[in-house]
């Protein structure tokens, strides 16, 4: 897939004010400081689409944006920052999930993980909800470039088994670089293959 345009469209923390749900969205979520909007501007090749900062936390909003007039990327905030207060991330967290467990357009959720980390039980937790809701997810490792290939696949090796007591097959992965464009058409590919299976839902709107 080549990326003829991406723009940012809208911020929000109200569904109701969600663009109409009859284009495809590819939802980015991780932990805080994964890496999301650095891996957002490689896969558009804009490099400021998506606000990059030093401190977790700082998307707090669901981001919308068009990519060539005819799908979404979902910017979603960040989970586990432990900096935000209690009732902050309580709002957050059902913000998320009613998101994810309702939009009717949503086709995939993109979860980013740290390639750096051994399993970590919130990444896992998630993904488990995700299983149970029945959303269809990939996982998204980030930052390959900062270690070996074999401390990468190590890791995602344990993630998997990790993920298997629950799953009765792990999801495919992709192994990402913000900064080597590392799995670049690979991520691309794999939402353009969603996209030709897209029909648009049916809503009351």
């Amino acid at each position: 897939m080549i990326i003829k345009s991406a723009e940012f469209v809208c911020s929000n923390t109200q569904i109701s004010k969600l663009p109409p749900p009859v284009k495809a969205e590819y939802a980015f979520i991780g932990r805080s400081n994964v890496g999301k909007s650095s891996l957002i501007n490689m896969l558009t090749g804009k490099k400021g689409l998506a606000k990059t900062s030093q401190t977790p936390g700082k998307t707090q909003l669901i981001n919308h944006f068009l990519i060539n007039d005819s799908w979404y990327i979902v910017d979603l905030p960040g989970y586990g920052y432990a900096r935000a207060s209690k009732s902050k991330k309580a709002d957050w967290d059902k913000f998320i999930h009613t998101y994810l467990d309702k939009r009717e357009s949503l086709q995939c959720v993109m979860v980013l993980i740290d390639s750096r980390l051994e399993p970590q039980k919130i990444d896992l937790e998630f993904c488990n909800w995700l299983g149970e809701k029945g959303l269809s997810f990939v996982l998204v490792f980030t930052k390959a470039d900062k270690q070996s290939g074999v401390k990468t696949d190590q890791n995602i090796a344990k993630f998997k088994k990790a993920l298997l007591a629950t799953f009765d097959e792990a999801p495919p992965y992709f192994i990402t670089s913000s900064e080597t464009q590392l799995g670049h058409d690979d991520v691309l590919g794999f939402i353009s293959e969603v996209n030709r299976n897209f029909v648009v839902p049916v809503f009351n709107g």
